[in-house]
This record gives C-alpha cells, sequence and structure tokens, in this order.
C-alpha cells in the first residue's frame, strides 16, 4: 500500500511542476534580440487613440472621477513571434481585450517591435470583435494572421460564436495594418 502511494505522489509532483512550468511558460511574454529582453506585459498599448500602460499583462483605470466604472485592459495571448517590419529583430503580436463594466469584452490585436534598447515599442492595436472566441495567431508569408470564431451577421451577443474568421495584418512605418482580402 505505501508503494502505491509513494508513486502516486511521485506523479502528483510530477504534474505540479510541470503544470508550474506551463504556467510559467505562457505567462511570460518576452522578446529576446541581441541580449535585450523586453516584456510586452509591461508596456503601453494605444487602443483608439488613447493610451494604456500595461503592467504584468493588466491595468485598471476610472473612467469617470467619482464612478465605479472602470476600464480593464488585459493581455489575452495568442502570441506570436517573428521579424514583422524586417528590421532583424524579434517582435511580438497578440491579443489584449479591453472591458467597461458592460457585458462586452473587446478583443483587438497589437503589436510589440523588437528594439536594441530595453524599451517597449507597441504599435496601434486594431479590434477584432466583441465576446469573439480567439483561436491561433500565425505569421504565414509576410502576415500576421489572427484566427477567431465569431457571430454570424444578424446573430444576438448571447449566441455562442461559430463563424469562422481569418483576418490579415501586416506591419508598416511602425503601424498595425490589416490588409483586407
Amino acid at each position: 500500500m505505501k508503494k502505491y502511494t509513494l508513486v502516486a505522489i511521485i506523479f502528483l509532483l510530477f504534474f505540479v511542476i510541470a503544470g508550474f512550468w506551463i504556467y510559467k511558460a505562457n505567462n511570460n511574454l518576452e522578446i529576446e534580440n541581441q541580449n535585450q529582453v523586453i516584456n510586452a506585459k509591461n508596456c503601453t498599448y494605444i487602443i483608439d487613440n488613447k493610451e494604456f500602460k500595461v503592467t504584468n499583462g493588466f491595468s485598471e483605470e476610472i473612467i469617470e472621477i467619482d464612478s465605479a466604472s472602470k476600464i480593464t485592459t488585459q493581455y489575452f495571448g495568442n502570441e506570436v513571434k517573428d521579424d514583422f517590419n524586417g528590421d532583424g529583430l524579434k517582435d511580438a503580436s497578440f491579443i489584449i481585450t479591453q472591458n467597461s463594466g458592460g457585458s462586452g469584452t473587446f478583443y483587438y490585436i497589437t503589436t510589440v517591435l523588437g528594439s536594441n534598447k530595453k524599451e517597449c515599442i507597441s504599435t496601434n492595436s486594431i479590434l477584432l470583435g466583441d465576446r469573439i472566441a480567439p483561436q491561433v495567431t500565425n505569421y504565414i508569408n509576410g502576415q500576421i494572421v489572427v484566427n477567431y470564431a465569431d457571430r454570424k451577421e444578424g446573430e444576438p451577443m448571447t449566441t455562442n460564436p461559430s463563424l469562422g474568421v481569418s483576418r490579415y495584418f501586416t506591419i508598416q512605418n511602425y503601424s498595425l495594418i490589416e490588409i483586407k482580402k
């Protein structure tokens, strides 16, 4: 009996350690370029021409003084890393979310450009949709490709997203630009 208990404890310990490493890997978005490391979870992002400073993947700002309403900006994930602007430095593109206290959660694609200095250079963010179901982000043939599920036109927001959507983006002059297909 003690032998089985020891084996169970060893397996449990293994899964706890493996889970910790997976969690740490998924929650440590860093870009390494020529011995410079940029943590993209500690950056200022531009959403609808307004800046939001995110620390440890999270930001919360009061909308109005004497109001309980807040805008929450959060790192979501689905990152892809590559050299998007051809400068020889690794860049990262990923999804962030924003919620202002209502029922909507708005998903944006954004990019952090690599830098030889230890500074975060972010691009503009582009709205993907409200309460979508992000799938995967890839870098294919020089384009950032974001795949997600959305609702069909005319469906209520209470309907689960079921329509597959792929959108394509590129970097031009430090800006994230959508490529219409």
